[in-house]
């Protein structure tokens, strides 16, 4: 074969470009300087023969040092403060320590009693420790909206006029939300009757499932937590399948504000009231039911509600979110 009628071997021996023709190429502007170019190097210049290049590297070096001197202290600290909590903990099966004092064998022994609830640990949670858990609810609530203040698209923010260049290849900070929602369903599948099919089977069972969950919680191991992540996988699922569009039918940006407020509204107040009567030996009115029951516990049937609603919300915020910037 001769070099001549090789495309590789004239690509090899520069005699012929292969990219010359097939890619976009722009022609080198010429730089030129503008007057506040110059006035803006030579105050640099000025600023640096003020200074001194040999001053500006002792203090970079000195700031190195102190920099690693002060990184070993504080771990140095760190790891002291760590050994001393260490050593100051309880010995192993001792009687002093924390799951042998009352505080464990009140739950068990009147948690019935004085919450209603068959399971012990719903009790737990939702009664006795219902201001961590809200706590808990919270912090849900306030990484939601600090992943939409990162990840949200501006509304108002207009994509450049870039004649011929598809919607796809823009970036997507650059992208009004109609024009990402567009090119983020070039990603999603499809009419994927597989997928669809199977999600219109498993997304009903899941939500019912869910519901049942959250609804038993006080009755049988589950809660407000488990029964909304199970809730959240079903919108997940539903919003793989069928995209955007039809998902924002029934669950929108407003739906989560909606029921977020409410939900963390309601249980405030809720265990406000509660945490006051007791606090003060005043009959709160609320009636504990008969245990086993479906309406029983008092008000940890309702909190698991507003904590399942929490938690399935903020699920499909956060995959809606780093999917495309929106709900």
């Amino acid at each position: 074969m001769k070099r001549k009628d090789n495309a590789f071997f004239r690509w090899f021996f520069g005699e012929t470009d292969t990219m010359l023709g097939r890619v976009e190429m722009r022609p080198q502007q010429e730089y030129t300087e503008t007057a506040s170019d110059i006035r803006e190097v030579m105050q640099d210049s000025l600023t640096q023969d003020q200074t001194g290049d040999e001053e500006d590297f002792v203090l970079i070096r000195v700031f190195h040092r102190l920099y690693r001197v002060a990184a070993v202290f504080f771990c140095v600290a760190l790891i002291a403060v760590l050994l001393i909590n260490v050593s100051w903990l309880p010995k192993n099966g001792g009687a002093d320590n924390p799951v042998n004092n009352e505080v464990s064998a009140r739950y068990i022994e009147s948690g019935l009693q004085e919450t209603g609830a068959v399971n012990i640990v719903t009790g737990m949670i939702l009664d006795y420790r219902a201001f961590d858990t809200f706590g808990e609810s919270n912090v849900l609530f306030i990484a939601t909206v600090t992943v939409l203040i990162l990840l949200r698209l501006d509304k108002e923010k207009k994509a450049p006029a870039k004649k011929g260049m598809p919607v796809y290849q823009r970036p997507k900070d650059e992208l009004t939300i109609a024009q990402a929602q567009s090119r983020d369903r070039i990603y999603e599948p499809k009419n994927n009757v597989i997928l669809q099919v199977v999600a219109g089977f498993l997304v009903p069972i899941l939500f019912i499932f869910g519901i049942y969950v959250i609804l038993n919680g006080h009755l049988s191991p589950g809660g407000g937590f488990s029964g909304g992540a199970i809730i959240g996988a079903g919108l997940i699922l539903y919003l793989n399948a069928f995209g955007f569009e039809k998902t924002e039918r029934f669950f929108t940006e407003k739906t989560y504000k909606w029921v977020s407020f409410f939900s963390l509204t309601f249980y405030c107040l809720a265990k406000s009231y509660s945490f006051f009567t007791g606090a003060n030996h005043l009959e709160s009115g609320i009636p504990l039911g008969t245990p086993g029951a479906i309406l029983s516990s008092g008000l940890i049937l309702p909190l698991n509600i507003c904590v399942g609603l929490v938690v399935a919300c903020t699920m499909y915020a956060f995959y809606a979110l780093f999917r495309k910037g929106g709900f």
